[in-house]
C-alpha cells in the first residue's frame, strides 16, 4: 500500500477498506485518521505522531490531496465507519477493549455492539475519563492481562493517539483512535443523513446545523486554495 507526503503528513492510499484493515493486522499498525484541518495545521509534533503510525484518508480534502499525488485509487474512509468495519470482520475472530466517552455511553456502546455482533468478544471497557497517572497504569495492565487483538480509544486527538501509543509498547495489536465515533454510533450525536456524506458534503451539513463552525470551515477553503497551487 503505497503513501504520500502531504504537507510532511505521510496518508496511506488504500484502493479498499479491506486492503487498509489487512495492512493494519499484518503491521500491528495504529490507525490515525487524516483529514483537511490535520493537513493544513501540521506542526512538527503532529506530523510525528501521525508519521510513526499509519495515517489514513479520513476525509474527502485528504483524497483529493492524495489524488493530486498520483494515488488515483484511494477511497475515503471515514472513521466513524472503519472501527465498525472492522467489528463486522472480525468480530468472529478477533476479541476487542473499549476505551472512551462517558460512562452510559460506554456501556451504551458495548450493549448495541452485543446485540448487533453476536458472539463479540469484547474482553473490557471503560470511560474516557483517565484523570491520574495512577487509572492510566491500571488500563494498561489490564489491557495485558486480557490481551485483546483490537483496541479502540476513543478520547479526541491528539490524546488517544498518546495513549495508544504508550499502551502499544506494552501490548502490541490493531489500534485506532474514535473521536466522537460512540456518541455517533449509540444516537447521542447525529451524523449527516446519507445523502450529504455520499456527496462529499458531510462538512456543509455540519455548517448548515451549526453555523458556529464557520471559522473553522474558513480553514477547508485555506486549505483548497493551497491543494489548487499545488502546495501539498
Amino acid at each position: 500500500m503505497e503513501a504520500k507526503s502531504l504537507n510532511g503528513v505521510i496518508t496511506y492510499a488504500p484502493c479498499s477498506r479491506k486492503e487498509l484493515m489487512q495492512y493494519a493486522f499484518d503491521h500491528h499498525k495504529i490507525m490515525v485518521a487524516v483529514n483537511a484541518e490535520k493537513i493544513l495545521h501540521a506542526t512538527d509534533e503532529s506530523r510525528a505522531l501521525i508519521n510513526r503510525n499509519l495515517g489514513y484518508p479520513d476525509g474527502i480534502g485528504a483524497v483529493w490531496a492524495l489524488q493530486q499525488k498520483g494515488a488515483d485509487n484511494v477511497v475515503k474512509i471515514p472513521g466513524c465507519e472503519l472501527w465498525l468495519d472492522v467489528v463486522q470482520n472480525y468480530h468472529k475472530t478477533k476479541s476487542f477493549y473499549l476505551i472512551g466517552g462517558k460512562q452510559e455511553v460506554i456501556e451504551a456502546t458495548v450493549s448495541k455492539l452485543r446485540a448487533e455482533f453476536k458472539g463479540i468478544n469484547i474482553c473490557n471497557y471503560r470511560d474516557g475519563y483517565i484523570k491520574t497517572e495512577a487509572e492510566e497504569l491500571a488500563l494498561i495492565e489490564d489491557i495485558k492481562k486480557y490481551k485483546p487483538d483490537v483496541v479502540f480509544v476513543a478520547m479526541g486527538s491528539p490524546k488517544q493517539e498518546l495513549l495508544m501509543e504508550r499502551i502499544q509498547k506494552e501490548h502490541e495489536a490493531v489500534y485506532q483512535g474514535l473521536g466522537g465515533s460512540f456518541d455517533v454510533y449509540t444516537g447521542n450525536v447525529k451524523r449527516a443523513p446519507e445523502w450529504w456524506v455520499k456527496n462529499n458534503m458531510e462538512w456543509t451539513y455540519r455548517l448548515l446545523s451549526q453555523p458556529s463552525r464557520i471559522k473553522r470551515q474558513i480553514h477547508l477553503v485555506r486549505f483548497l486554495v493551497n491543494l489548487k497551487l499545488n502546495k501539498y
